[in-house]
């Protein structure tokens, strides 16, 4: 059984070896870049995981693996476009070292390719997996979409948080772990459980990514502190203070959600300092906690051995506290 940094090397590998020579220069610069940026790969490593619990040989399966983390990374231009995000893994993003139109046309051209990595899949399991991956990419533009309303919205809902990132962030987790095992030749029972694994510690996840957009280190964190502070994102923390506040905290929050004009640093202290008034921080640490742990639960109905239940819950468990 590979450990994650195995499958980590080999997917790295794996990528440096591409060649995107086709014409034009400016359409594949941007993506040797942002693939060259690297990341911690964790939807290739998912998938190669959930495989190699049934399967020992991986070599055959990196270019599905490819696709999976092509198509990551196309949603992550297009998100740093529409968030206007400067910077992504410690490096400035596709259209701040190009441009707007440049970030959307490659952007789409990862899209494309990340179907044509994916079509290499074994034809026995091609039509499920495209049916899985395809239906998936759709749930996240919802999820985007839903993430973008939410901005204009003060009456969003914990539940209303959920189902969002449960589309935009959790279900690619899960896709990643249920294509593994699928093309793995898992029973469907398991692979339905690697699904809901997968979701679980997506949702637990974006959790912490939440806690670390606020309280994290940026260095760590790869990206500026407080970007969704100064879009109105409706993160768990801000949901969470929106129900709590009291008239005064509901008169301070509500001028900086709603303010046009203001000095970004001085917006991200104020509302730091209500989500540490209100003490969020810890109800959105019981949530992440909730999350992990019905991860755990799908995991453990999951015949394995035990050495290879232990690699998965490794990952997982790094997953939650980001340490990977």
């Amino acid at each position: 059984m590979f450990t994650a940094p195995q499958l980590l090397n080999l997917i790295n590998t794996y990528l440096s070896e591409l060649k995107y020579d086709r014409a034009p220069h400016n359409l594949y610069e941007p993506i040797k870049y942002v693939l060259a940026v690297g990341g911690k790969r964790i939807r290739p490593v998912l998938m190669m995981m959930a495989y190699n619990l049934y399967k020992d040989d991986i070599s055959d399966i990196l270019p599905c693996a490819t696709g999976i983390e092509m198509y990551h990374n196309y949603t992550l231009l297009h998100d740093d476009l529409m968030d206007r995000a400067d910077v992504r893994r410690g490096k400035k993003t596709v259209h701040r070292v190009w441009d707007d139109n440049t970030a959307i046309l490659s952007g789409d051209a990862m899209l494309v390719l990340s179907y044509q990595h994916i079509c290499s899949s074994h034809s026995a399991y091609l039509n499920e997996i495209l049916d899985l991956f395809s239906s998936t990419a759709l749930q996240i533009c919802e999820g985007q979409q839903l993430d973008m309303d939410f901005e204009l919205r003060n009456n969003v809902t914990e539940d209303d948080y959920i189902e969002m990132i449960s589309l935009k962030t959790a279900v690619l987790l899960a896709a990643s772990l249920k294509i593994g095992a699928i093309l793995g030749g898992a029973p469907k029972k398991d692979s339905d459980l690697l699904y809901n694994v997968g979701l679980y510690t997506g949702l637990a996840f974006q959790l912490k990514d939440d806690l670390l957009d606020v309280y994290g280190d940026p260095i760590v964190f790869g990206k500026k502190l407080g970007g969704d502070i100064l879009c109105n994102k409706k993160t768990y923390l801000l949901i969470k203070s929106l129900q709590m506040v009291n008239d005064n905290q509901s008169l301070e929050l509500n001028k900086w959600i709603n303010a046009t004009a203001f000095i970004p640093e001085e917006k991200i202290v104020a509302i730091k300092n209500i989500y540490d008034e209100l003490g969020v921080m810890r109800f959105c640490e019981e949530k992440m906690h909730l999350y992990y742990q019905k991860a755990l639960d799908n995991l453990d109905k999951i015949t394995l051995t035990a050495d290879r239940r232990e690699v998965l819950e490794k990952l997982i468990h790094a997953l939650m506290l980001r340490e990977i």
